[in-house]
């Protein structure tokens, strides 16, 4: 039996909301760009930070505030991965713990792989980090897209000391296989080189699409990698500020455990408290009834961009609420998403941010009620007509 499907809160209340989403543009705009959902919050995540609120409980994070071993929990029942809590550490957000921990596995100047097309913060984390961004693109294939390991290992021959990892990836919403995470990270051992992993999108692996997290891959990928993930793209909470660095390895988790007090301390009170009560079984059918919803939405989008946008080409993504558009035959010019915001007033986001690979392309965000999809697509596809 298929989970109930969530409804999204009303245009009239979603433009009472003070977030990016609903803030950047004027309201003549529907906003379909940023990663954040349109969906009342989890049951439990309301009710643990309406209490929080009511208690003032709005001080400082305690130095165990049970998002440990509350994702340990997560992991096993989601994902069959026996994770140790004493191996996680948390922080403010998942780019902040990229960019810590490439500080810890790389020296000024290395340079590191991204696998372009991706999450445009990847582009600024590594610079941050003190390294040099280095591209290996994905490769497209009539199966969806795909590491290029041949690539990744001649790039880390010639030098390349990490790569930052998108799994699930974004914007494809591409999930990696276990044979190619595997053979990833033995390319990696055998340079003396390591892997963070951004699985921040992992919670929205569709149920029909086996999710394998890059430390479970193999024993290579517990010796040369990190996760970095959140509950907050899953359950909508960016703006609380919780995320978790996770180890397998005795190597990587020596490093974990290294990191400064104060690394942990920029994680947010009520980031916790919400991660505790999203990653929480009380949780899980919210989720489910989220990932209905939005198998229901990536397949409608399907069918509204043949019936409106003809020329588009879209793959429905396994995971995630971004979808990965290519409007390169409409003639639209390398950031289609320009005139659409001008023309038809919809913001999408900017493919090129994704790197050159997003050329012609436009992300759109899909976590959304039906209605407000049709209205984006059919107004795009107005564009396409004389």
């Amino acid at each position: 039996m298929s989970a109930p499907l969530l409804s999204a809160l009303s245009i009239d209340d979603l433009r009472q909301r003070s977030s990016t989403k609903w803030r950047k543009y004027p309201p003549d705009v529907l906003p379909m760009f940023v990663a954040e959902t349109d969906f009342a919050l989890a049951p439990r995540v309301s009710e643990v930070l309406a209490r929080a609120v009511a208690l003032g409980d709005t001080g400082y994070t305690p130095p165990d505030p049970g998002i440990r071993d509350a994702y340990a929990a997560f992991a096993d029942r989601r994902f069959g991965w026996t994770v140790r809590p004493d191996r996680i550490r948390t922080t403010c957000d998942v780019m902040m713990g990229v960019v810590e921990l490439l500080r810890c596995v790389t020296s000024p100047g290395d340079r590191v792989i991204v696998t372009t097309p991706v999450y445009p913060p990847f582009f600024d984390c590594i610079p941050e980090a003190g390294g040099v961004v280095e591209r290996v693109p994905l490769v497209e294939s009539a199966d969806g897209w795909e590491l290029d390991l041949a690539g990744i290992d001649a790039a880390f021959a010639a030098g390349a000391r990490s790569l930052l990892l998108c799994n699930p990836h974004n914007p494809t919403g591409t999930v990696h296989s276990r044979a190619s995470l595997a053979a990833l990270a033995d390319i990696a051992a055998a340079h003396g080189a390591t892997v963070i992993s951004d699985e921040i999108h992992s919670p929205l692996v569709q149920p029909d699409v086996t999710f394998t997290p890059f430390l479970a891959a193999s024993e290579s990928a517990a010796e040369v990698g990190f996760a970095v993930t959140s509950a907050s793209k899953a359950f909508n909470l960016a703006g609380l500020k919780c995320a978790l660095m996770i180890a397998a390895g005795d190597g990587p988790a020596r490093v974990i455990a290294g990191l400064p007090d104060e690394v942990e301390w920029r994680t947010g009170l009520f980031g916790a408290l919400a991660g505790v009560a999203a990653l929480s079984p009380e949780s899980d059918e919210w989720l489910d009834s989220l990932l209905a919803t939005l198998d229901e939405n990536r397949r409608l989008l399907a069918e509204l961009l043949a019936e409106h946008v003809p020329g588009a080409r879209y793959r429905i993504p396994d995971a995630g609420f971004l979808a990965w558009v290519d409007l390169s035959d409409l003639g639209w010019g390398a950031n289609p998403a320009v005139k659409i915001l001008r023309e038809a007033k919809v913001a999408l986001h900017f493919g090129p941010h994704f790197g050159d690979e997003g050329n012609g392309y436009v992300r759109i965000n899909i976590g959304c009620s039906p209605e407000i999809l049709r209205e984006a697509i059919e107004r795009i596809g107005a564009l396409t007509r004389p």
